[in-house]
């Protein structure tokens, strides 16, 4: 494959609000030993991409400056140490930034092959959403069969896959959302239970679903009040996992009854995470979810595309949290 000199970005010349990113040029970067360089067809929009182009979540160091965190597309250059993957190879893949251009570089190990029947869009709304849900709700949830789940946002990405996984692994899924078309569409997907948490007392709804025993385990990425009231609905040896506080980290709680019915509370982010680590992940999902996205049991869940020159409408769209599923760019 021939490459060019340089690739189209998009930038962040000095941190603010959807305007601030701006098209640039750079040079097409060159992997390392155990890094593929991918061509890019398609990368995802998430949350902590918004962050950071407002400068609320800096890269960890040695990572490019350029945002995106999932891509599709093909296999261009290989490492010299890599041996999963050949030029040609049509992948999607975790990145540690830079999605939002015509190349990106990743390590190998962190690729995953296209599901059966996908596109580019459909395979680049996978990576980010599946490695968060699968570390944070199974490596460190250890969610079980036979287990109460609440995730709550359910139509985001990262609530439509868990949801999705949950009932796939054989959990009982109560999830939020804020409005009757979200939560018919977390219905549809598998929920057992959606609560339109603008018009319900959401923990109250919990607790009369949930009965005496409570909910096994939480995934939260709001924060605030709701920490408080994710604590009230849990059960005896339950636990919370936290990636997110849209609603802020800052909080005062009660931890008197945490402490009696032994509960958990974890937390993580998965771009400062090792190599390894996400490698594991990406081994760990090829054997056990993605069959399921080849056999159609699960699926990606994008609500809209935009050019990568759009990229700031798709901020917008992202910020206004009117959306249900993934968010893509073409490229």
């Amino acid at each position: 494959m021939t490459l060019p000199d340089s690739m189209t970005v998009i930038e962040v010349p000095e941190a603010g609000d959807a305007d601030a990113m701006t098209v640039g040029t750079r040079p097409v970067p060159t992997p390392g030993p155990k890094d593929v360089l991918i061509k890019v067809a398609a990368a995802g929009v998430n949350r902590p991409d918004v962050f950071q182009r407002a400068g609320a979540y800096p890269p960890p160091p040695g990572a490019t400056d350029l945002l995106g965190l999932e891509v599709a597309g093909t296999v261009a250059v290989v490492g010299d140490a890599v041996t999963d993957w050949r030029v040609g190879d049509d992948v999607c893949a975790l990145t540690p930034g830079g999605g939002y251009a015509e190349y990106c570089i990743t390590p190998a190990a962190h690729c995953l092959p296209v599901p059966k029947g996908y596109d580019m869009v459909q395979a680049g709304s996978l990576p980010e959403t599946f490695f968060t849900v699968w570390h944070n709700v199974f490596q460190r949830g250890g969610l079980q069969a036979g287990e109460t789940f609440l995730v709550h946002g359910g139509s985001s990405g990262i609530g439509t896959t868990a949801i999705q996984l949950a009932k796939q692994f054989g959990a009982t899924v109560i999830t939020t959302a804020g409005s009757a078309e979200k939560c018919k569409a977390c219905e549809e997907l598998g929920a057992d239970l959606a609560i339109n948490y603008r018009e319900q007392d959401w923990p109250a709804v919990v607790k009369e679903f949930a009965g005496k025993k409570g909910v096994d385990l939480i995934l939260d990425m709001v924060g605030g009040d709701y920490v408080q009231k994710n604590l009230s609905c849990l059960a005896w040896d339950g636990r919370i996992v936290n990636i997110a506080f849209l609603k802020g980290s800052k909080v005062e709680v009660n931890l008197a009854l945490f402490m009696i019915k032994r509960q958990t509370m974890t937390a993580s982010t998965l771009r400062p995470q090792s190599d390894e680590a996400k490698a594991v992940m990406a081994r760990e999902l090829r054997e056990k979810v993605w069959p399921l996205l080849d056999e159609g049991k699960i699926r990606s869940m994008v609500y809209k595309t935009f050019p990568l020159a759009e990229v700031s409408d798709a901020h917008r769209l992202m910020e206004s949290s009117a959306h249900i599923g993934k968010i893509m760019l073409t490229v």
